[in-house]
């Protein structure tokens, strides 16, 4: 058996040769991670329980530049026995076995976040903005690319969103700056990255089927809001956080950061020196400014965003203030916030006819994105269910009571919704259309939704669920949906 190689010091101006890597999971940031290895001269074997077409095409690809690539069930099971690296994939469990065997053999395992920050440019490493939460990292980072594209740089929406992390950095066009979506899972495998400013948005339950509790030691929600908190370590510049979430505040007090970095608050009202806020209509920034002991720099107006619903508000300004941070221009943030646009499937506008407003927030794919949806409307029939990834909904359901007009339910969780609100809104009329994947479920749904509405409320496609237990995504879900609430209005005109 050949000697392993010491990897911990490889880089981008590394010799790679020789380097023998594993790639486990063959997606997007796989293949984009085995790619740029082959480009650096690694010996990379690629695995993938998947057989798709796509997939076996991007092999045949690979395999003429030298790569192995083993695509068939069981071909994660066992780690090869010569392996110098494993790179993973960011849905991967610590607990699967081919990481196991990687942790038992002493084999160093990284994520793509955490391969990419080592193959930066050395002379000319775009600056990272880094963005993680339960909710609203999309979103945010979108706007933080369109702020930092009216500011003049060539930026782009990386990682978790986008473009993958290892693509950016190998670009042979330097970028200006990187704003970069991290999920916990992306996240967990990251080691030595040192953004130049970084957000917690929030924190509340997700994914709790990854995240395990662990008998005599941390539960699943503390290895989860550790997991996001190591977006903080090693921050150069900022640390900004969600005053309303005491939890993000908490992260940042334990971080360990860069001296000079600084502690930047965000809230939906009037913000005290050092931190970002509202005040009446205005975004206004009381961080960045020299004067900011005594005065405010308005960033924009409410009306500049593309939705007054107060979590696009605290997006917008926890975008702002990385850009900030960065150096951008009042005028940048607000031309950059005005032009952005959000994708399809978050509170998007389906339709009204009779009085009653149809939304769409498939995107809503956990309770906490789901409560943060129903806290923009006065009058709702609420649409739910789906995949609760062992999330609870009971403080969803006191936080939003008074608003439900009626819930109808779908999906296969949705009795632990259904649990939710008999316990703490009783009174509130519940239709379940079950969890049938064959013929048109979201007939049902709209038919039942548009029973229980009246004329003034919005019935809102906010399933505080993921997605895969009856359609492909939460966009596949929205459609369906959007289609539906346009063929019942047609048949009622």
């Amino acid at each position: 058996m050949a000697e392993s190689r010491d990897v911990q010091s490889l880089g981008r101006a590394s010799d790679w040769s020789g380097t023998r890597v594993v790639v486990a999971g063959f997606g997007v940031s796989g293949f984009a991670a085995a790619d740029n290895l082959l480009f650096l001269g690694a010996q990379v074997t690629a695995l993938d329980e998947s057989t798709s077409e796509e997939k076996a095409e991007k092999a045949r690809l690979l395999e003429t530049l030298g790569a192995t690539v083993r695509l068939e069930p069981g071909a994660t099971d066992t780690l090869p026995d010569e392996v110098d690296l494993v790179v993973t994939s960011p849905g991967w469990r610590p607990s699967s076995p081919l990481l196991a065997q990687a942790v038992e053999r002493g084999v160093p395992v990284w994520g793509e976040v955490e391969l990419a920050w080592r193959l930066r440019d050395p002379e000319n490493a775009a600056p990272w903005l880094a963005v993680t939460g339960t909710n609203g990292k999309t979103t945010t980072v979108q706007m933080l690319e369109s702020i930092l594209r009216a500011a003049g740089l060539r930026a782009v929406a990386v990682g978790n969103v986008g473009l993958p992390i290892v693509e950016a950095v190998m670009d042979p066009e330097p970028y200006d700056a990187l704003a970069v979506e991290l999920s916990s899972f992306q996240l967990h495998y990251t080691h030595s990255m040192s953004a130049e400013s970084a957000v917690v948005l929030n924190v509340a339950e997700d994914h709790l089927d990854w995240y395990a509790d662990e008998p005599g030691g941390p539960t699943g929600m503390e290895q989860y809001a550790a997991d996001k908190a190591r977006i903080y370590e090693r921050v150069q510049r900022a640390c900004v956080y969600n005053l309303a979430d005491p939890a993000t505040e908490e992260m940042v007090r334990e971080a360990e950061v860069v001296e000079g970095a600084r502690a930047v608050g965000f809230t939906l009202g009037t913000p005290s020196s050092g931190d970002v806020g509202v005040v009446e209509d205005l975004l206004v920034d009381r961080a960045f400014i020299e004067e900011r002991a005594s005065s405010a720099a308005e960033l924009c107006t409410l009306a500049d965003l593309a939705s007054p619903a107060p979590h696009v508000v605290a997006n917008a300004l926890a975008a702002a203030a990385l850009a900030r941070a960065h150096g951008v221009s009042q005028q940048a943030v607000r031309d950059g916030l005005r032009a952005f646009r959000p994708d399809g499937h978050r509170i998007a506008h389906v339709a009204e006819a009779d009085g009653v407003t149809w939304v769409d927030d498939s995107k809503a794919t956990n309770p906490h994105a789901a409560q943060s949806s129903l806290a923009a409307f006065d009058d709702v029939v609420w649409v739910a269910g789906g995949l609760a990834k062992g999330a609870r909904f009971d403080d969803l359901v006191l936080a939003v009571r008074d608003r439900l007009r009626g819930v109808v339910l779908l999906g296969r969780d949705r009795q632990v919704v259904a649990d939710a609100l008999s316990r703490h809104a009783p009174d509130v009329p519940v239709i379940d259309v079950g969890a049938d994947e064959t013929g048109e479920p979201m007939e049902r749904v709209v038919d039942a939704a548009a029973g229980l509405a009246r004329s003034g409320d919005t019935v809102l496609l906010a399933p505080g669920c993921a997605s895969m237990d009856m359609f492909t995504d939460y966009g596949a879900r929205g459609d369906a949906f959007a289609a539906a609430v346009h063929r019942r209005i047609a048949r009622t005109d």
